[in-house]
C-alpha cells in the first residue's frame, strides 16, 4: 500500500468511528492538528504525506468501571498495527500488563493489515468483564490477616533506541506527573528515561511506556531500595523523597546536533548525571566512562 491508501484507510475508519462514537464523552480526538494534515493528504491540498500522527480516545463505561481506549495510528496504519493503551482502575497494573498482552497477540492473529480498531475495543469490552470476574472469583475472602507489603523505592534508567515521537514525549511527561515521580528523559538518539519513586509507580510507568510501538526499549538497570518502615519516621530513616536525586520531572535537551538535530551532547549528559550523584550510570548505558 501507500501512504496515500494508508491515509485513506485511516480517516476512513476515524469517520466511522465518529458515526458510531458521536460525543465527546465517547470519542476524543486528542490530536486535531494529525487529523486534518491526514485529511488534507486525502484530498489532495497538500501532496506531502501527515508528518503527525491521529490519535485518539474512546471511552467505555461497563457495569460499574470506566474503560479507556487509548489509540495512535502509525503512518504505516492498516499496514501495522496501532499502537493501543487500555485503563480500567478495576484492574491492578499486572492484570492491565496480562490485558495489553493478550490484545497484541489476538490483533497479530487476525487482524494485521485490516483497520482493526472497532475489533480491539469489542475484544476488551468482553475481556475486562473476563479479567474482573477472574480477580474477584480469585480474591480472598479476608485480607485482615495479611501482612503489609514494605514499601520499596525505585529507580528505573530505561534506554531506548530513539525517541523523535512527540505524542510519546508527551505521554512520558504527563505519566511521569499523574504518578508522582521525578526524573527525566532525553529525547533522540540514543533515547533514555530515569523515573524514580515508589516501586509500584515505577512498574506502572513502564507497563504503559513498554507496550508503545519501539523499535527498542528496555530497562538498561534498576535500583531497588526497601524503606525501613519502623525509621520511616525519624530523622534518620529513609523515606521515598529523601532517596530521590531528582526533582520534579523533566525532559532534558544537550546542545542537540547533527542532520535531524537528534544527537545529544553526551559530555553535557554526564556532567548532569554527575551533578545529580550518579554519573556511574553513564558507563553502564554507554560502556565507557563519563568526562
Amino acid at each position: 500500500m501507500s501512504y496515500l491508501e494508508w491515509a485513506e484507510a485511516q480517516l476512513a475508519e476515524l469517520e466511522l468511528l465518529t458515526s458510531m462514537f458521536p460525543s465527546r464523552e465517547e470519542l476524543e480526538i486528542t490530536d486535531q492538528l494529525a487529523l486534518a494534515e491526514v485529511r488534507a493528504f486525502v484530498e489532495g491540498s497538500t501532496g506531502c504525506p501527515p508528518s503527525s500522527r491521529p490519535q485518539f480516545l474512546i471511552k467505555q463505561k461497563l457495569d460499574t468501571t470506566d474503560v479507556t481506549v487509548s489509540c495512535q495510528y502509525p503512518s504505516e496504519y492498516p499496514s501495522v498495527l496501532p499502537e493501543i493503551t487500555v485503563r480500567c482502575s478495576s484492574l491492578s497494573r499486572a492484570q492491565q500488563t496480562q490485558l495489553h498482552s493478550d490484545l497484541n497477540a489476538y490483533l497479530t492473529a487476525n487482524c494485521r493489515g485490516d483497520a482493526c480498531v472497532l475489533s480491539a475495543v469489542d475484544w476488551v469490552k468482553d475481556n475486562v468483564r473476563l479479567f474482573i470476574t477472574r480477580s474477584l472469583a480469585t480474591a480472598p475472602a479476608c485480607k485482615k490477616e495479611s501482612a503489609p507489603s514494605q514499601e520499596v523505592f525505585s529507580r528505573l534508567w530505561i534506554y531506548s533506541h530513539h525517541i523523535y515521537n512527540k505524542t510519546k514525549r508527551k505521554s512520558i511527561l504527563e505519566w511521569s506527573k499523574e504518578l508522582g515521580l521525578s526524573g527525566f528523559s532525553m529525547p533522540g538518539k540514543p533515547g533514555i528515561v530515569c523515573v524514580e519513586g515508589p516501586q509500584s509507580a515505577c512498574e506502572e510507568f513502564w507497563s504503559r511506556v513498554k507496550v508503545l510501538t519501539w523499535k527498542k526499549i528496555m530497562i538498561r538497570h534498576r535500583e531497588d531500595i526497601p524503606l525501613d518502615q519502623r525509621a520511616e519516621d525519624s530523622s534518620t530513616g529513609q523515606s521515598i523523597d529523601s532517596l530521590r536525586k531528582f526533582t520534579g520531572f523533566e525532559e532534558a535537551m544537550f546542545d542537540p546536533h547533527g542532520n535531524r538535530g537528534n544527537h545529544m551532547d553526551l559530555g553535557q549528559l554526564y556532567q548532569f548525571l554527575n551533578e545529580k550523584g550518579c554519573c556511574d550510570v553513564f558507563q553502564i548505558y554507554f560502556g565507557i566512562e563519563g568526562r
